[in-house]
């Protein structure tokens, strides 16, 4: 029994440090999200500012898919969490219908060499940052539910 708890906490233990640095560099993304926003347009291409902001848009939604969510999943059928795994059945496919947004904000901005319409950019980039803020709180659900409700049982290991 002790050596199967001391196995979940070594399997399970790093994934608060993912999720930390997930969660920092989801305040990036508001960060880089806010000076796009607020800016005055660039004279000059290529638009840095924007560029920077698909760059990281990009790596988090990534992370998000090709890490985290694959983490807490596993972490909710080692645990068999049943109320977990039907959560994510439930919130994934819309946060795969956001991310699809902002591959596609992505791909239409990410390369700026020949300029932006600026009020188009900032309507696009607007309704994006309202679909990410529902991402925030889909993946706020998700780690509640599906790691921080195991939290206890790692801690006790």
């Amino acid at each position: 029994m002790l050596e199967s708890c001391t196995t979940a906490q070594e399997r399970w233990g790093g994934v608060n440090q993912l999720i930390d640095r997930w969660l920092s560099e989801r305040k990036q993304l508001i960060s880089e999200y806010v000076a796009l926003r607020d800016r005055t347009p660039p004279d000059e291409s290529p638009d840095q500012a924007l560029e920077s902001f698909c760059d990281v848009l990009v790596d988090y939604v990534s992370a998000g898919h090709f890490e985290i969510y694959e983490q807490l999943i596993r972490e909710a059928e080692d645990f068999q969490n049943e109320r977990g795994l039907e959560l994510v059945r439930q919130v994934y496919p819309r946060i795969e219908t956001i991310t699809q947004a902002a591959v596609a904000f992505n791909d239409r901005y990410a390369n700026t060499a020949s300029g932006v319409d600026e009020p188009d950019m900032q309507a696009r980039l607007q309704m994006l940052g309202a679909m990410l803020h529902e991402r925030f709180e889909l993946e706020d659900c998700l780690i509640e539910v599906l790691h921080n409700s195991h939290r206890a049982a790692l801690a006790a290991s």
